[in-house]
């Protein structure tokens, strides 16, 4: 059993020193938000500020302010709220600040909110989130050994998951059933499994892995997980067994999209191309010359590829 750790003992103990990042993946807390906690936390509202008159005015629907973004390695799309969720990790450090937000991004590129979790830090335990997932209600990331989840529609935090021997977690994928599938890409190159539980195993070890990064579920439930150190794009069944392998069109690959027809297009953090593979086919090019193009996702209303740019604190968007 998993020992449970409020949030506000953990973080006393890291201000004392006497727990960091590594020590508190060791010890390992399944964190439920409790009632209290609830009461403290709040999400951050749409852009506006407060008037002369002391009143809280909404932005005019005639203003558009782009940004909002801290080094955003990641985003995935609400549907349901129209919003892109952009993840962004904190100001520069050594992973114990617990300054991570997340930013609501209208379809157009356009601030909604720019702080929505992590505007204030009561009961979060966010430090440099990666990866991102969204799936039965609930918005995942991981995080500095954790994997992080959230209330989508009230951005409350519901369990810290530790990963025991995590290095770098860095892609999520989540099905259907709540099973979770995170890479991590430091050695050891692994693609973890976390049941709905959370009970925690390796479900790959080593190759055909090569500094592992984005992870996707397909329409069979199958696991999608593509290489940085290579092109390769792979399709594991739940089990581990290795069901296919495609290639991108280059190689350094971080984001992966399955769209339903089975079309899957892949990002190249590296070398700032995507490539299209659709069923069947070789991979083609759609786009290039996209500085560090990280983890994106699938705007399913808009119909467009919205991909994070990490250091250069930007979205792209490509139509499709």
């Amino acid at each position: 059993m998993l020992n449970v750790t409020k949030p506000k003992q953990l973080l006393g103990l890291r201000k004392l020193g006497l727990l960091g990042i590594n020590a508190s993946l060791v010890a390992g807390s399944l964190l439920l938000a409790s009632a209290s906690n609830a009461q403290e936390f709040r999400v951050g509202e749409p852009i506006g500020s407060v008037n002369e008159a002391g009143e809280r005015k909404p932005m005019s629907d005639n203003v558009k302010v782009y940004g909002a973004f801290h080094f955003s390695e990641s985003c995935t799309f609400d549907a349901k709220r129209n919003l892109i969720l952009a993840m962004n990790n904190g100001n520069p450090g050594d992973g114990t600040e617990n300054d991570g937000f997340v930013s609501l991004i209208n379809p157009d590129g356009s601030v909604h909110t720019p702080k929505w979790i992590g505007v204030t830090r009561d009961g979060l335990e966010l430090h440099q989130p990666l990866g991102s997932a969204i799936a039965n209600g609930s918005l995942y990331t991981v995080d500095s050994g954790f994997v992080r989840e959230f209330d989508l529609a009230t951005g409350t935090p519901l369990r810290n998951i530790p990963v025991p021997g995590a290095t770098l977690l860095n892609g999520i994928a989540v099905s259907a059933d709540g099973t979770i599938y995170a890479s991590n890409t430091r050695p050891p190159e692994r693609l973890y499994k976390i049941s709905a539980a959370g009970e925690v195993s390796v479900l790959i070890d080593g190759a055909p892995l090569a500094t592992p990064n984005g992870v996707a579920i397909d329409g069979n439930g199958d696991v999608v997980v593509v290489n940085i150190a290579d092109n390769a794009v792979l399709t594991f069944s739940p089990e581990g067994e290795l069901r296919n392998t495609e290639y991108a069109v280059e190689s350094g690959n971080d984001g992966i999209v399955i769209l339903e027809d089975g079309t899957k297009y892949v990002s190249s953090v590296r070398f700032g191309s995507v490539s299209r593979i659709a069923p069947g086919q070789e991979a083609t090019l759609i786009a290039e010359g996209i500085p560090s193009a990280a983890s994106m996702c699938y705007d399913s209303i808009q119909h467009q590829l919205v991909i994070p740019l990490n250091s250069n604190y930007a979205l792209a968007f490509i139509k499709l």
